[in-house]
């Protein structure tokens, strides 16, 4: 009879740790809430290109455009934590969090009300768009007729200059697990979460001055869980071991996202508040109630993220 048990437990170990398996259908996707469902038996999505629509993208697609587009430019917008990724035992010089900032910030002005809210210049590859200017008006130069100006219009000048960075990358601000143990057979879940900040300001070109100044912050949440079996059989001659488990860790990048996407909508809001811009259709912030402007801060709460 003891020779039956260790296979018995081994199959019921299997059945609710199990590695998922993959799948290129979306209604196998992996759906689960990480603390009600467990995720035995289910498919993880794989392989399929998507445009992201998070809550945040959603509610600056939505915005009313501007009355009038004010000209915006973007230098940088860097990674200010310094931090590299902790792996155990490992030499990593991986940044933490995404050094894209820059195309980020650029993504969410030109997706708020549908690319209809700013007039974004180049000045990230302001050197190569000067060298192609060049190479322009010395084709012209040489090809075009003499009779006709061979200038090049003007550039577009911003009057407004968004800057910022990543200002925070908090780890293990919360964890937490449980699980059981039983006759050499356990289950166990783990899960940490971490926090990532940005700042994000709109400065004036003809004075330097700071007009307006956001912060935003988002959540990151892992989590993990694994099962084990343990047990000797045929008279204390043999040994049983079997471990499985799997994890699950949010993308930081969509995260940052995530935090920009808030931060410029709050920053339209605030603007629109003090008299920088207009929102057409006398569109109001929607958490403003009390004259105050503390920056938005998104949280994994879904109430928050829909607002």
């Amino acid at each position: 009879m003891l020779k039956y048990i260790p296979i018995v437990s081994l199959l019921f170990l299997a059945g609710c740790a199990g590695f998922p398996k993959y799948s290129a259908d979306p209604q196998n996707c992996l759906k689960e809430d990480i603390f009600r469902k467990h995720i035995s038996r289910k498919y993880v999505c794989v392989d399929h290109p998507e445009a992201i629509r998070l809550p945040s993208f959603v509610d600056l697609l939505n915005l009313p455009a501007a009355k009038e587009m004010p000209v915006v430019a973007v230098y940088t917008f860097s990674d200010k934590t310094g931090q590299r990724k902790n792996r155990q035992g490992i030499a990593d010089f991986s940044t933490a969090v995404s050094q894209g900032g820059t195309e980020l910030l650029i993504d969410a002005l030109k997706t708020a009300a549908g690319g209809k809210w700013f007039r974004v210049v180049e000045r990230q590859g302001i050197d190569n768009l000067v060298r192609e200017r060049q190479i322009i008006r010395s084709a012209r130069k040489e090809f075009a007729d003499k009779d006709k100006p061979q200038g090049v219009a003007p550039l577009l000048f911003a009057g407004i200059i968004i800057e910022g960075g990543i200002i925070g990358y908090d780890t293990n601000v919360l964890t937490g697990g449980r699980g059981a143990r039983t006759l050499g057979v356990g289950f166990s879940k783990k899960y940490h979460k971490d926090v990532v900040t940005v700042a994000i300001r709109a400065v004036s070109v003809l004075t330097g001055e700071v007009l307006l100044n956001v912060q935003a912050r988002k959540t990151i949440l892992s989590y993990g869980s694994n099962g084990d079996v343990f047990r000797f059989y045929e008279q204390g001659t043999r040994l049983l071991e079997y471990e499985d488990g799997v994890g699950n860790n949010e993308s930081v990048t969509y995260a940052v996202r995530t935090a920009i996407e808030a931060g410029v909508l709050e920053l339209i809001y605030q603007g629109h508040d003090r008299g920088f811009w207009v929102i057409k259709d006398g569109h109001r912030h929607p958490h403003q109630n009390d004259g105050t402007n503390e920056g938005h801060k998104l949280e994994d709460n879904q109430n928050e993220e829909t607002n």
